[in-house]
């Protein structure tokens, strides 16, 4: 009888192998700096380093340089603040951070960037509790984070930020990327009843509540957005005779002006005069 249950035992426990989730691959973090978090497979794929040096950014010199104290003092160790950085689309929040970070990573060979797409918030307790007790520093950037899903992701963050019984990770700074201060989703009050809306918005604002910093971005006046395009032209070696008129002409046809357009005149300019651009 123990002949003949051995192969349909041993073919069990082949199918249940098979069903099994695959044993998520240790990290790799020090093949890159920089790394995208994919909750599903339990992985963080490398990315490139991000080439746009933190000097290009022009405008946003009050912003850089209070964002740049707070991470270099988690660099170091010491204290800082979860960041929040808010404002108009465009005006260089997301550039800033990742220009930053390379900028501080420079002179701090364990201090890692983590981006988590913004659908994956519920993700971020599990992240970093796995970041926890590594021996790295870690910057997680979420990118242009709202909560279109409702208070579930809303309470995600509160948890992931902090850390439950065991407290946020020491080795761990959250920065989010917003076009609003409280990170309220569109269109609130008319999904839900009034009563279910104002528990969720109060959920919300709480957590915004929990980002110690936040840095505001306001709309790019012409001055600023002329100064933007000079310094992208000079530090690249591009040169036109009108560039002034042509660039306020790219601002009204993009109907308004921002760092990231000033960006897409330049990338139009180099490619007329035929030469390339790190982006």
């Amino acid at each position: 009888m123990d002949a003949e249950l051995k192969p349909v035992l041993e073919r069990i426990a082949q199918a249940l192998e098979r069903l099994a989730p695959p044993v998520p691959a240790k990290p790799a973090f020090g093949e890159a700096r920089l790394f995208r978090h994919d909750p599903r497979a339990h992985a963080f794929h490398p990315a490139p380093d991000y080439p746009l040096p933190l000097e290009s950014l022009v405008g946003v010199d009050r912003q850089k340089a209070r964002f740049v104290e707070n991470l270099q003092r988690f660099a170091r160790g010491l204290p800082a603040n979860h960041a929040l950085l808010w404002g108009v689309r465009g005006t260089g929040k997301s550039s800033l951070a990742k220009a930053a970070f390379m900028a501080v990573a420079a002179g701090a060979a364990d201090l890692k960037l983590v981006e988590v797409d913004r659908d994956e918030v519920t993700a971020l307790p599990a992240l970093f509790d796995l970041l926890r007790v590594r021996p790295e520093r870690f910057v997680v950037l979420c990118d242009d984070l709202s909560f279109e899903e409702g208070a579930a992701a809303a309470k995600a963050l509160k948890s992931a930020l902090e850390g439950g019984v065991s407290g946020p990770p020491a080795n761990v700074l959250f920065v989010a990327t917003s076009n609003r201060r409280h990170l309220m989703p569109r269109g609130h009050a008319e999904d839900r009843g009034l009563v279910a809306a104002h528990e969720d918005a109060e959920e919300e604002v709480s957590v915004s509540d929990r980002f110690g910093l936040w840095i505001g971005f306001p709309p790019m006046d012409q001055p600023t957005y002329l100064a933007a395009v000079a310094g992208y032209a000079q530090r690249y070696g591009l040169a036109a005779p009108d560039l002034e008129r042509r660039a306020l002409q790219w601002a009204q046809l993009r109907g308004g002006r921002s760092g990231r357009v000033a960006w897409q005149f330049i990338r139009d300019l180099a490619g007329e005069l035929g030469k390339g651009l790190p982006l």
